[in-house]
């Protein structure tokens, strides 16, 4: 018996390639949370606490 396709086997390849460049650029710009700051967190979360997620200071909050 043949398995349905999933929606993860068409790839938009263009799609990805401006998906791939913008976050690059994110990364060149600063916008970005670093690793240590986001293990911490999910450390924090893990042993139970509720900290609001980490934030890159170079982006405007949407609360």
């Amino acid at each position: 018996m043949e398995q349905a396709g999933s929606i993860f086997d068409d790839v938009d390849e263009a799609r990805k390639a401006r998906a791939i460049a913008d976050a690059r650029a994110d990364v060149a710009a600063g916008r970005f949370v670093p690793h240590a700051v986001v293990a911490e967190w999910l450390q924090r979360l893990a042993n139970g606490e509720r900290p609001p997620p980490p934030y890159s200071h170079t982006l405007k909050r949407q609360d």
